[in-house]
């Protein structure tokens, strides 16, 4: 194995860049709501529960990362050329020859398998419920699968999809279930609007990548699509994140969440409207959006969170 390139500072950023630790948040946030919601509504809480199942979903997202700079490197390295957006593709972490191009393959392989045994002690030493394992595997096999070849859900045009669910709804779902041994009708409301927004993060930065995705053969929705109806698509994505916090406020939900939720909407109008201008075409302003894309998501799931405080 050839010698990794660098001094240990710029090993220790590549590491750093190849875990993403900040786009984290976009899956541990509703992990939280989930979990606080447990303690809030039914007045349960386990510490050991808590700590595994934050531990599986961390070592979930980890997997998905490396793998997909494993099997994505040569991509990246295309859309750096083409738009170097801070918030869309990974690092290239590989392409920097911070470490061996096989080392996030194996560290991908041995993160989801501790994740797996994690699941398996939450069902079966601390009887987090039947359900535990199936939900867990929801988690884990997308997140690996997601990169991997010959599958390579992002080129076949449905990653978008899964993306929603496990940074949607798997998370807050699991956390609450694992919690309770149940799942209250009202997670499943909150989830509808927190993945759709975390669905146009996903959508958006492919609007970032899009000459890069196309010059490489990465089939995604949105060079499937088009950057017109894509376009469409995303304000009508939006468009239905707004209308579903209303609605969900019939289910249980503090009508205080519509209140602390407005700032955040008011933020996704501007995003819609830039977009519907085609504003898209500018890799500076691209850049901020995708930044205010992930403030989004993250504010709608705290604009919950702080409704039920």
């Amino acid at each position: 194995m050839a010698e990794p390139k660098g001094n240990i500072q710029s090993r220790i950023a590549g590491w750093f860049d190849l875990s993403r630790p900040p786009f984290q948040t976009a899956c541990l946030l509703p992990f939280l709501l989930g979990t606080f919601l447990g303690w809030r509504l039914n007045h349960v809480f386990s510490l050991p529960v808590f700590v595994l199942a934050v531990l599986a979903s961390v070592l979930v997202i980890l997997s998905t990362h490396h793998a997909g700079e494993y099997f994505d490197d040569r991509q990246d390295l295309t859309s750096k050329r083409f738009n170097p957006n801070r918030f869309t593709r990974g690092p290239g972490a590989i392409g920097g020859f911070w470490f061996s191009p096989s080392v996030p393959l194996w560290t991908s392989l041995i993160t989801i398998t501790l994740a797996a045994a994690i699941v398996l002690v939450l069902q079966f030493a601390l009887k987090t419920g039947p359900w535990t394992l199936l939900l867990g595997c929801i988690g884990v096999l997308p997140g690996f699968l997601y990169a991997l070849r010959p599958l390579r859900l992002p080129e076949k045009g449905i990653a978008e999809f899964f993306v929603a669910s496990c940074y949607g709804w798997l998370p807050l779902a699991w956390a609450f279930y694992i919690q309770n041994g149940t799942v209250a009708p009202c997670i499943h409301w909150m989830a509808l609007p927190i993945g759709l927004s975390i669905f146009n993060v996903i959508l958006m930065s492919e609007f970032a990548d899009y000459a890069a995705d196309a010059a490489a053969g990465r089939t995604n929705l949105l060079v499937r699509l088009g950057l017109d109806r894509g376009r469409i698509l995303y304000i009508l994505v939006s468009i239905l994140s707004w209308v579903s916090v209303y609605f969900s406020l019939g289910t249980g939900i503090p009508r205080k969440a519509l209140y602390l939720y407005l700032p955040v909407m008011g933020m996704s109008a501007a995003e819609s409207f830039l977009m519907a201008r085609r504003k898209y075409e500018n890799p500076l302003l691209m850049e901020i959006l995708s930044g205010l894309n992930i403030a989004v998501h993250l504010g709608t799931t705290l604009a919950y969170l702080l409704a039920f405080t």
